[in-house]
């Protein structure tokens, strides 16, 4: 059994589906369902993309399967993500008193202020 055919064995039990029915919701037969299952065949990339809709799973799930590390990459990305909030809000804090304590203008602590915001979309984008 490939790894695909896994996959999608694994997710559609997961969904409580038999063969027949994922087969009728593909317009596919029973066999074709059940050679990919068995590694005989796999889908091609159109019926995978239905298959992934279908299980309600996203095509790397079904080629690669569910790894430990997506988990892990969502607490790190909102780690990241919370970090460069905390540090852009304090960035610009600082930005904007020192340029009104420099150059005694609200003008200037706007300015910089502003100039901060676009250093942090950049910093976003690149990154």
């Amino acid at each position: 059994m490939s790894n695909i055919g896994k996959n999608i064995s694994k997710y559609r039990r997961e969904k409580g589906m038999t063969q027949d029915l994922l087969a009728e919701r593909l317009h596919v037969t029973r066999q074709a369902v059940s050679n990919w299952e068995t590694g005989k065949t796999q889908p091609d990339v159109e019926t995978l993309e239905q298959l992934a809709e279908c299980l309600e799973v996203t095509v790397e799930m079904l080629i690669y399967g569910k790894s430990e590390s997506q988990g892990n990459n969502i607490i790190v990305e909102k780690t990241v993500k919370k970090g460069i909030d905390s540090g852009a809000a304090v960035g610009i804090a600082l930005a904007v008193v020192l340029s009104y304590t420099k150059w005694q203008s609200i003008g200037w602590a706007i300015f910089h202020g502003l100039l901060n915001w676009v250093y942090v979309i950049y910093y976003v984008i690149k990154y």
